[in-house]
């Protein structure tokens, strides 16, 4: 198998509100030589919640959508959502730990001619650029021809490419650092700033609509404070909840908290040099195509 070969996993949301980070996903990889291959017939990760309803649902589809990319024959699934990752590496840390759990997954798989083996590892967009052992940040610089020099992010991680740790654990949860390496690799000046560890409110914004948009809110106007152009988060499910909300999350606060958002791949895009067209920047609810024809002109 090719080095820098994946299956590409793009999950529900890739197909729906964030298009654009297929486009730029898409788009990045090929520039970098990343080959993706789309599972056939993956379904719904269930977003974090299905195991609410259905524990036992909620390992056997990803379990499924692992077993098809073993069945084409790939040893690595490529993600570009936080929660698709979880819920992917929850599936198969469970199933390559409790033989019971995945005898049971297997006799459900085998209605359909698929069986779990495990021998497939869930890793993250992010992930791979940085990690030496994957295509890594050395390799990522060669390609970068638009250095953001005069570019400042506020990186906005997001929980869960972080947490649990015993189930992601590609870094230090408490002081990740791979997204400010990553933006330092492509030249762009990295904002410190209080949220961004923070959560985006997302999976709470029904039941706790006020305290989700008063916390985007904050993520905002201390981004804006530190002197942050834009946010960067590599979630789309992040993303929704800052750029989407963000209107309603004014609401709530005197200040202007206005902050454009940018997908991680569109932020490497840039630097790769395809235009914030190109990158469909455009389709965001908050308008970032001024700033970043501002700050990529300067």
């Amino acid at each position: 198998m090719a080095k820098h070969r994946y299956a590409f996993f793009p999950g529900c949301t890739l197909e729906s509100a964030a298009g654009e980070l297929k486009i730029a996903t898409l788009k990045t990889c090929e520039r970098l030589g990343i080959e993706l291959e789309e599972i056939e017939g993956w379904t719904c990760c269930g977003a974090a919640q299905i195991q609410d309803i259905d524990d036992f649902l909620g390992v056997a589809v990803n379990a499924r959508n692992i077993a098809l990319a073993e069945a084409a024959g790939f040893d690595r699934i490529l993600t570009v959502c936080n929660t698709c990752t979880l819920m992917l590496r929850t599936a198969k840390k469970r199933l390559d730990e409790d033989a019971e759990l995945r005898a049971k997954v297997n006799e459900a798989l085998a209605e359909s001619g698929l069986e779990y083996k495990g021998t497939c590892e869930i890793t993250h967009y992010l992930w791979v650029l940085v990690d030496e052992r994957e295509y890594g940040l050395k390799e990522l610089a060669r390609h970068v021809v638009n250095p953001l020099e005069n570019l400042s992010v506020a990186n906005f991680y997001g929980c869960h490419i972080l947490m649990p740790p015993d189930v992601m654990g590609f870094e230090n949860p408490r002081n990740p650092r791979s997204m400010e390496m990553l933006a330092e690799a492509l030249g762009a000046n990295n904002v410190d700033f209080e949220q961004r560890l923070a959560c985006c409110g997302f999976h709470s914004i029904y039941p706790a609509e006020r305290e989700a948009l008063l916390s985007n809110g904050v993520s905002c106007l201390t981004a804006k404070d530190a002197g942050a152009d834009c946010l960067v988060t590599p979630c789309p499910l992040c993303h929704m909840a800052i750029d989407m909300w963000q209107a309603d999350a004014q609401k709530g606060y005197d200040a202007d908290i206005t902050m454009p958002t940018l997908h991680l791949p569109q932020l490497v895009g840039l630097a790769l040099g395809f235009s914030a067209k190109e990158m469909a920047v455009n389709r965001h609810m908050v308008n970032a195509t001024k700033m970043l024809s501002r700050k990529l002109a300067s």
